[in-house]
């Protein structure tokens, strides 16, 4: 019997159904038509030049047989752009498992770049450690914004996914709004009295095999938890009326000003790189690419 050739390399366009054919076999609670989802996502979205557009897969004479998806994204850290990297799905055929780490080796070679992994199994929490990440968002509040007062004269405004201009806001975060409107997200700004605006994206979240889940969304985008804290009574009240009560937000303990509960029962997020990520930034990542 001929040996088969086995190579690491980028992701194709051309690539799209065998890989969606290999990620459904590999997590038997997504459908294919998640990924493919997700997969024509990745293939419209703006990525940084020099960087691949999917991500890496093992090719066993012209089959796949293994991948690692990668989300690029540029961002500002401080005064100066940084590369960011969300580590997102990764699988290999029981039979091709001793060439999995060609795929971690290969996809995390650029010194230059920060990479995240934001739904690491608490199993592969030591594993993680062990490959030089760092836990950046220890758990997750889980708050009750119906339940804290609301900012005298400040109102709250849904952001459409065609919204091309926002009050208060620069053009790029108006289209990061829109655009995570686009990908089925809740955009929302919420106006001051004083004329100040503030951004967020929210999104929901999926209902547990097993166990019905209390009506809740992920927090994925805000400038600063403590914009989140000053606008939580008014976001409450608007997500009542969408049938949602609980907002949870990346945390390393208790927030201050928030009615809630916080636990590390899970929710941990790593980064490996020279720009440690802030929280309550999601954005462009497979939360929000391909869902929850």
């Amino acid at each position: 019997m001929l040996r088969q050739k086995i190579r690491c390399r980028e992701i194709a366009a051309t690539d799209i159904d065998a890989v969606a054919d290999l990620l459904t076999r590999g997590f038997s609670g997504r459908p294919r038509r998640y990924w493919m989802q997700g997969l024509r996502r990745q293939a419209a979205r703006e990525v940084p030049k020099g960087y691949p557009r999917f991500g890496y897969m093992l090719d066993a004479d012209g089959e796949a047989v293994g991948v690692l998806l990668l989300l690029y994204t540029s961002r500002i850290s401080g005064d100066e752009a940084a590369i960011h990297c969300n580590l997102s799905s990764w699988y290999v055929d029981p039979a091709f498992r001793n060439y999995a780490t060609l795929l971690t080796r290969i996809a995390q070679r650029h010194r230059e770049v920060t990479y995240l992994n934001i739904s690491p199994a608490t199993w592969t929490w030591p594993i993680i450690e062990t490959q030089g990440f760092n836990s950046y968002c220890s758990g997750l509040f889980f708050s009750v914004p119906a339940l804290s007062r609301v900012t005298p004269g400040m109102t709250v405004e849904i952001v459409s996914p065609a919204r091309q201009e926002i009050e208060g806001l620069p053009d790029s975060e108006t289209e990061l709004l829109a655009r995570h409107a686009r990908y089925g997200c809740l955009s929302l700004v919420c106006h001051a009295a004083g004329g100040k605006t503030f951004p967020f994206i929210l999104q929901r979240l999926r209902i547990r095999r097993g166990w019905i889940a209390p009506p809740a969304m992920q927090l994925v985008y805000c400038r600063d938890i403590a914009d989140y804290v000053q606008c939580a009574g008014t976001i409450g009240r608007a997500l009542i009326r969408r049938g949602k009560i609980l907002v949870i937000v990346d945390s390393n303990g208790a927030v201050p000003g928030l009615a809630g509960i916080f636990s590390r029962a899970r929710g941990r997020k790593y980064f490996k790189g020279p720009h440690r990520p802030r929280l309550a930034d999601l954005t462009d990542t497979e939360l929000v690419l391909y869902g929850p």
